[in-house]
């Protein structure tokens, strides 16, 4: 049962859930503040991330794609790519002209297959995709380093239950990335 916090201690959620308990009696206060807190937490992680996309001049389609070349090592075939973004092979190949152009990929002939290309990061996509990408894990380390080590593992510990649970009921794809 949640329990009562002084001023200090409290959140934007504490509020809410006791301005929801008098309307809504039934309501599991350690539920709904779990499930708001989430919410408000992916929300201000999103909000983090599509700001360091706007510092890196990236939309989130470059990034998608930077990040899923970057996944497998900094090279794949345009059909690795589709695959792995759940695009059609011509959707891609417009997301790379645009990524080449500026200087992020470059297409080389296969090493496999002379007929196609590969897609490799330049060193500039390389280090674009990594800015982009620390400015949203020093946040996540930033909030996260507020619980001990062992509490960071309970708490992701306890994350994959429930979401084995979702998985396991809705059928949810494992191994997607957000």
């Amino acid at each position: 049962m949640a329990e009562k916090r002084h001023e200090q201690d409290r959140d934007w959620t504490d509020a809410h859930v006791e301005r929801w308990l008098p309307v809504l009696p039934m309501l599991d206060p350690d539920i709904e503040g779990a499930v708001t807190r989430m919410s408000r937490l992916t929300v201000h992680l999103r909000r983090v991330r599509e700001q360091s996309l706007v510092d890196f001049e990236l939309d989130r389609q470059e990034f998608d794609t930077l990040h899923k070349l970057a996944g497998r090592g900094g090279a794949a075939s345009p059909s690795e790519l589709a695959a792995d973004l759940d695009l059609a092979p011509a959707s891609v190949t417009g997301r790379l002209d645009g990524l080449e152009r500026r200087g992020l990929v470059r297409r080389t002939p296969s090493r496999k297959d002379r007929r196609r290309v590969d897609v490799e990061l330049t060193a500039a996509g390389r280090s674009t995709w990594r800015g982009a990408m620390a400015v949203l894990g020093h946040e996540e380390e930033r909030l996260l380093g507020a619980l001990p080590a062992r509490e960071r593992a309970l708490l992701a510990d306890m994350l994959r239950r429930v979401m084995l649970v979702a998985e396991r009921d809705t059928g949810a794809e494992r191994g997607s990335e957000g």
